[in-house]
């Protein structure tokens, strides 16, 4: 007897797909995808430090912690504008922060207060004007009757921090106003000069 091969209705083939499956199947690869954008979300890489203050530049004046001694600055702009304690903006220059000494230098933390030991005035230049900018300090008042080391730094805040100057300076008594540093500004926010030549700014 012969036996018949081919494809009729008796022959074995694989049955078509069942839809239930295709529809888990699509369930699943869903929920591994929405895992994994969980995983970005929850741990994301980290991004390089970076600073981002309202600010072009920023001038901090810094004296010994816990120093009852009053230091001020003093910042003319290009245009002759004067930042000071008492005219604290001054065109694009800010007096962010007066520093006197440890007056009124404290914190409350719950119900205990603390001293705040650090000495420190900020002066930020929120604006490029292409110039001459002059930073002074000035011994300002006293308690120690003693001669006191002042750090000026200037720094670059935009597009990427950068100190541009720093300089400590010491200061023998009260009264004494000292020129810091005189830096002039391109219009692109660049130094292109800098020197000590001494200019008064003190107005009283």
């Amino acid at each position: 007897m012969a036996i018949r091969t081919g494809s009729g209705r008796g022959s074995l083939r694989p049955n078509p797909q069942d839809p239930f499956t295709d529809l888990l199947f699509n369930t699943l690869i869903g929920f591994i995808l929405l895992f994994f954008l969980a995983i970005i979300f929850l741990n994301p890489e980290k991004e390089e430090a970076s600073v981002d203050l309202d600010a072009q530049y920023v001038i901090t004046v810094t004296w010994a912690d816990n120093s009852p001694d009053d230091i001020d600055t003093w910042v003319e702009d290009p245009r002759g504008s004067v930042a000071w304690f008492r005219n604290p903006n001054a065109g694009l220059v800010h007096l962010d922060r007066d520093d006197r000494g440890m007056l009124n230098d404290t914190l409350t933390v719950g119900n205990e207060t603390v001293a705040n030991p650090l000495n420190q005035e900020i002066v930020a230049i929120r604006g490029v004007v292409a110039g001459e900018y002059t930073v002074n300090v000035h011994y300002y008042e006293t308690e120690t009757n003693t001669p006191v080391n002042v750090s000026v730094r200037v720094a670059r805040i935009n597009p990427v921090y950068k100190i541009v100057f720093y300089k400590s300076i010491e200061l023998a008594r009260k009264g004494v106003e000292r020129t810091a540093v005189r830096f002039t500004l391109a219009s692109d926010g660049t130094v292109i000069d800098t020197n000590t030549l001494e200019k008064k700014l003190v107005s009283f």
